[in-house]
């Protein structure tokens, strides 16, 4: 039995919602085109006819809608003026989005070997807009043009994140269902229900004291580090950066060390695609017993404040704001930690600033935040009818992707300079954008300058190449990372 969600899916799932004039089960993106070559029932035709417009016949430019809108000023051209002008309708020209042909796995282990190869072979044969599979069975849309990504991350009207039409026909047992399916929480809710909850869960992340922070990563990070530093050698994910990642978490939001293990196994599975509908579940129970704990034991966390908030959040509600922060604090941070480090390691820029260089732990991190994001494919929404973007109709209900690392490497804006340039999708934008954006920084950084501040001349133990990548469509991941340096004695604790 899944836990809590499938009912409320179940109660709550609307059918599909009239838009723009069409209908609920909207003709194929095949039948659309024709009809609007033929010039029958497209309302921005009869509008043009309708109405004057500016003396300099100009196409309307494609935006994130089913079809181009009117605007003061812009001329819709009908079929015959641009067979008159010699042009050709982009709307008759654009293609569907190919629902037959073979898609990219994002989930095999190829693609997490070499993902950058993958995102270039990607952009030589798709362009911006890519046919992709995040499970078996399960189609999507990934975006990796820079444009229209934002594009889609500004407008939430033509891509909302709400995806219940979508799980409908989902197995219970997908592998990816239990990070995507519908939660009562901001990241996969649109309109007012979006506000509520994004307000809550902002404000209370905003609770968080930035400098008392900053001594629980040091309290924390200082103990970690003297397990290990005596041996020369250490595996830094299961050593390191997950412990740390974990045990900061867990203070600011307020969790018991035993409920926050069980969220954090939970979690993992989760990401990895592997048993997730049994990790759902062991989020879920230990995150129903540390709501009823925080109802009778409060304390200054993110717990208590979204108990006390004034949007009233229920207790269903309130478990799945706290999966969701957790979700985002534990996995994509404990990664960031470890794609950073792994920069800072190999690339003579960086290795130098560990013994006094030129380049920040900060520099290093906003490269990764352009080359290697902890979370390289997500921020997901499912268009409500077939909608036109960038020349191709894409399917109603089915996932729209965002590749943020395909993105931050788009030729089209990116010179692969990263120095003081923090224009990278890594924390995403729009309404969706990530709240809780300097709490990350601050952890991150700081678990990074602790690790090298004691053990400066730190290395990886084997070649870079040799190290293996977690296979799963979202996240970039090291499956492991072994590092050797001088023996240090332990630091005293304060």
């Amino acid at each position: 039995m899944r836990p809590l969600l499938s009912n409320a899916v179940r109660e709550q799932t609307a059918r599909p919602r009239t838009s723009r004039g069409l209908c609920a089960q909207p003709a194929g993106v095949t039948a659309l085109a024709d009809r609007f070559s033929r010039g029958q029932g497209i309302r921005a035709q009869r509008r043009a006819r309708a109405r004057p417009y500016g003396d300099d016949p100009t196409v309307a430019r494609h935006r994130p809608a089913a079809f181009a809108e009117v605007r003061p000023g812009v001329r819709i051209v009908t079929m015959h003026q641009l067979a008159d002008t010699g042009r050709s309708c982009p709307v008759a020209r654009a293609m569907p989005m190919d629902t037959d042909g073979p898609r990219i796995s994002l989930y095999a282990a190829e693609f997490a070997a070499d993902p950058h190869r993958a995102y270039r072979e990607m952009r030589e044969r798709y362009g911006a807009l890519v046919p992709v599979e995040l499970a078996p069975g399960v189609p999507a849309t990934l975006v990796i043009g820079y444009r229209t990504a934002v594009r889609i991350l500004n407008d939430p009207d033509h891509f909302p994140a709400d995806p219940r039409v979508w799980q409908k026909d989902i197995p219970s047992d997908c592998p990816v269902l239990p990070l995507l399916e519908w939660r009562p929480q901001a990241l996969r809710s649109t309109g007012a229900e979006h506000a509520r909850y994004r307000q809550a869960y902002t404000e209370a992340i905003n609770g968080v004291d930035l400098h008392t922070l900053h001594s629980t990563v040091e309290k924390i990070a200082i103990p970690l580090i003297n397990t290990f530093c005596e041996s020369g050698s250490a595996e830094l994910i299961s050593q390191y950066a997950f412990p740390l990642t974990f045990a900061v978490l867990n203070e600011i939001l307020g969790f018991p060390a035993e409920l926050g293990q069980r969220v954090a196994t939970g979690m993992q599975a989760i990401f990895d695609g592997i048993d997730a509908e049994r990790g759902n579940a062991m989020i879920t129970e230990a995150v129903m017993e540390l709501v009823a704990d925080k109802r009778v034991n409060p304390g200054d966390d993110i717990a208590t404040r979204l108990l006390n908030h004034p949007a009233a959040l229920t207790e269903e509600e309130m478990i799945h704001q706290l999966v969701t922060l957790y979700g985002a604090g534990i996995e994509p941070q404990q990664n960031l930690i470890v794609n950073t480090v792994l920069l800072m390691l190999t690339d003579d820029r960086f290795a130098g600033s560990v013994l006094g260089g030129s380049l920040s732990t900060r520099d290093a991190l906003d490269e990764v935040l352009f080359t290697d994001p902890p979370m390289a494919n997500f921020c997901v929404s499912y268009p409500r009818q077939p909608i036109l973007i960038d020349g191709v109709w894409l399917p109603a209900h089915q996932p729209v992707v965002i590749s943020m690392t395909g993105c931050n490497n788009d030729p089209e804006v990116s010179a692969g300079r990263y120095l003081d340039n923090r224009s990278h999708l890594s924390w995403s934008a729009g309404p969706h954008a990530c709240p809780a954006k300097s709490v990350a920084y601050l952890v991150v950084q700081d678990a990074i300058d602790q690790l090298l501040d004691v053990l400066p001349e730190m290395r990886l133990a084997v070649p870079a190449d040799q190290l293996s990548w977690r296979p799963g469509p979202f996240h970039r991941a090291l499956a492991a990372m072994l590092v050797v340096f001088p023996p240090s004695p332990p630091l005293s604790v304060r």
